[in-house]
């Protein structure tokens, strides 16, 4: 039933997007053949640098040309230090990208177990949560435009003109392009051409550099702002849930405890959630007179210890839980009964825990343990919490996990954003992904993508003293190029395979 729910939803989603990119190339056509709007309309078009086509919407300008032009002229030995570093690497990446490849497709036929895919195709609704697209979709926006900024750089560093700069939105997904006078390009030599080339993937090593760099100081950078290792943050809390509501938790709620369970960061929010799963609700010590005073059982109501006399409260209370305790049956002897108490749990979730009945003796009292009558998978958890009294939480404590976004660092003051910490990390892992599998799909040999130019012009840079033949050097190059082309292609195909498999 669930799997039938996830198909509805994600052909109601596939068709929205399509009536939206219908309706849009429909409109587009419309006004182009209109006798009275068709004029202005395409002005709008050529004056705004947009341009509309089948599930594609293109935008165009020449606004950025002068700051290209002035970052590509600062500091010329330095650029070109830099962008020859970007070569170094970028051959060296489509090596190991070559080989990476070629060992997934050996190790997929002989069948022998690949941990991990080294392209995974991400298509939201199927292997990516709604709530990160936003995230994915940022982050391919910026990996775009500044893998493209380094192509118009190094154009400018070498001579070569930048025509223009846009961007598109295919489908979902975004992007971006530079426009480079191809005439300029094919006249400089192989060496400044591998600078250009290689610049968009250079650049997009560095963002994952740079982006780990941003993971590993966070924790100090967000020292003045937030505090970490005493408590975690609440940052989300689900609708319409158990722990949802007026007593519930709230957004900026720092949680420190679970039933006694410190809570210091998520690692401890994990580890007392398992542990309460693989252990019974803890008991509290109350006194065995106050326990017969409190009691609001109805006295004529069987109690045989089985399953269904748990709920010995009868229904009747929201405030009350039913317990149980065990009492010896006679001073003389060792044996002991168990009994059921109809209590007020928040009241006797206050008092002292205890585990054995051991935990509550002083002297001269009769102290019982008593437990929530509970089954086997049901807990009464408390969770301590900021400005409020404790949450008592009754169910299952993976309803408690899922049911809350949470987070190490807690605001030092009421206007700091509490998910912000998360969404820079979160933002930060997207561009070490994306940003760094840009660069092991770029530089494949592969028609229309980098890795075609870079090869072309690495054969003319390589061979051109021991191959004098052009025609020789196209052939070789071909091969090369089918070879990545293929190689590619397979590596798609055995990652959608194993998606939807």
């Amino acid at each position: 039933m669930s799997y039938c729910v996830v198909i509805m939803l994600q052909t109601t989603w596939i068709a929205i997007v399509l009536g939206v990119w219908s309706s849009l190339y429909l409109l587009d056509a419309f006004f182009k053949s209109h006798k009275s709007w068709s004029r202005n309309y395409i002005h709008f078009l050529d004056r705004t640098g947009l341009a509309i086509s089948i599930c594609q919407l293109r935008w165009y300008s020449t606004f950025l040309n002068r700051t290209f032009l002035r970052i590509g002229q600062w500091r010329p030995n330095f650029l070109k230090a830099w962008f020859t570093c970007g070569v170094v690497f970028g051959l060296l990446a489509m090596l190991l990208s070559m080989f990476l490849l070629t060992l997934l497709v050996i190790n997929t036929f002989r069948k022998q177990p690949v941990e991990q895919q080294v392209l995974t195709p991400v298509m939201p609704g199927i292997n990516l949560p709604a709530s990160q697209v936003s995230y994915y979709l940022l982050t391919l926006l910026v990996c775009g435009i500044l893998h493209e900024v380094g192509h118009a750089v190094a154009a400018v560093r070498e001579q070569v003109r930048v025509n223009g700069f846009g961007l598109f939105l295919l489908i979902l997904y975004p992007g971006a392009y530079v426009d480079l006078y191809t005439d300029h390009l094919q006249v400089v030599s192989p060496i400044r051409q591998l600078r250009i080339y290689c610049a968009g993937v250079w650049h997009n090593f560095v963002i994952v550099i740079f982006s780990v760099i941003m993971l590993f100081l966070l924790p100090y950078l967000w020292v003045p702002l937030y505090t970490s290792g005493n408590a975690v943050a609440v940052t989300y809390v689900t609708q319409n849930s158990a722990v949802s509501g007026p007593r519930g938790l709230s957004v900026g709620d720092s949680i420190t405890s679970i039933s006694g369970c410190r809570v210091r960061n998520l690692d401890d929010w994990t580890g007392c959630i398992g542990g309460s799963m693989r252990q019974s609700s803890l008991g509290h010590c109350m006194a065995i007179d106050l326990v017969k005073t409190l009691d609001t059982k109805d006295r004529n109501l069987s109690l045989s210890g089985k399953p269904e006399s748990l709920d010995c409260c009868n229904g009747t209370s929201n405030t009350h839980l039913c317990f149980k305790f065990h009492v010896k049956t006679s001073p003389e002897n060792s044996s002991v009964e168990q009994k059921f108490a109809c209590l007020p749990a928040r009241s006797t979730t206050d008092r002292p825990m205890c585990k054995f009945q051991s935990d509550c003796y002083i002297p001269n009292v009769d102290m019982v343990c008593v437990y929530p009558a509970l089954d086997n998978h049901t807990r009464l958890l408390q969770v301590f919490h900021s400005r409020k009294s404790p949450l008592l939480f009754l169910g299952h404590p993976l309803d408690l996990h899922y049911s809350v976004s949470l987070s190490n660092f807690v605001p030092r003051f009421s206007f700091v954003p509490v998910g912000l910490p998360d969404m820079v990390e979160t933002f930060s892992k997207y561009l070490i992904s994306l940003s760094g599998a840009l660069v092991i799909l770029n530089v494949v040999p592969c028609y229309a993508l980098d890795g075609q130019w870079i090869c072309s012009a690495f054969i003319e840079l390589s061979l051109r003293s021991t191959v004098p033949d052009r025609d020789t050097r196209g052939i070789i190059f071909t091969v090369i190029l089918l070879y990545g082309t293929g190689l590619l292609f397979v590596n798609v195909v055995i990652a959608m395979w194993t998606l939807f498999t």
